[in-house]
C-alpha cells in the first residue's frame, strides 16, 4: 500500500493544464504507475481538504526514440485530471 505523499507525483503545468484550471476548474497530476482511481481521489482530497466532482485516469504509453543505432522507449507514465467543486480551489496552483 502505498502512502498518500507517494501516490502523487508532481503537478503538471502545461498551458492546457493551465486553461483547465481557469475555465473548468480542473487540476492535472502526474500519479504513481501503480496507483488507482480511488486512492488518488481519496488522497487528494485529504491532502488539500478539497471536495472532487470528477476524475479521469490517462496511462501515457511512452514513445519511440532512436540516439544514432540504438532504439528504446521514454517511461509510460500516468496522470489524473479532478474537476473540483466550484466553491473548492487548490491554493498550491495559484503562484504559476
Amino acid at each position: 500500500m502505498l502512502v498518500y505523499n507517494d501516490l502523487i507525483l508532481k503537478p503538471i503545468l502545461t498551458e492546457k493544464s493551465t486553461e483547465l484550471r481557469k475555465t473548468l476548474n480542473q487540476y492535472s497530476f502526474e500519479i504513481h504507475p501503480l496507483a488507482n482511481k480511488s486512492e488518488v481521489v481519496k488522497a487528494l482530497e485529504k491532502m488539500f481538504s478539497v471536495k472532487i466532482l470528477k476524475s479521469r485516469v490517462i496511462t501515457v504509453k511512452g514513445k519511440l526514440k532512436r540516439y544514432r543505432n540504438k532504439t528504446g522507449y521514454t517511461k509510460k507514465r500516468k496522470k489524473i485530471i479532478v474537476t473540483l467543486a466550484k466553491d473548492s480551489k487548490i491554493d498550491f496552483f495559484e503562484g504559476f
